[in-house]
């Protein structure tokens, strides 16, 4: 049910699904923070996001970045860039954010 909310919330005309998303193409994306974690990448410091909008999953990562005034978990955020693969699914570096009330 909490899936099919997320969903409904975030069916806006300005932006894509995670489920359709295509890689490698820019797009804007609206969810909501499922988790937010210091993660250093390669010795960076890194703060690594699961964005879910009850579609699917993406893997947000801001390198460089110990912490982020409002982002947080269980915060609405619009993000916007490119989606990589990896081995662990998909994930947008240091994405244009905006943080939705």
């Amino acid at each position: 049910m909490h899936e099919r909310e997320l969903r409904r919330t975030y069916a806006d005309v300005g932006s894509t699904r995670i489920a359709d998303a295509p890689d490698r193409e820019r797009v804007r994306l609206r969810g909501t923070l499922r988790t937010v974690t210091l993660r250093p990448r390669g010795g960076v410091p890194a703060l690594e996001a699961e964005l879910t909008d009850g579609s699917g999953v993406l893997i947000v990562v801001w390198l460089g970045r110990r912490q982020i005034a409002g982002i947080s978990p269980g915060r609405a955020i619009q993000v916007e860039g490119r989606i990589g693969a990896t081995e662990g699914g998909r994930i947008m570096y240091n994405p244009r954010y905006e943080l939705i009330p």
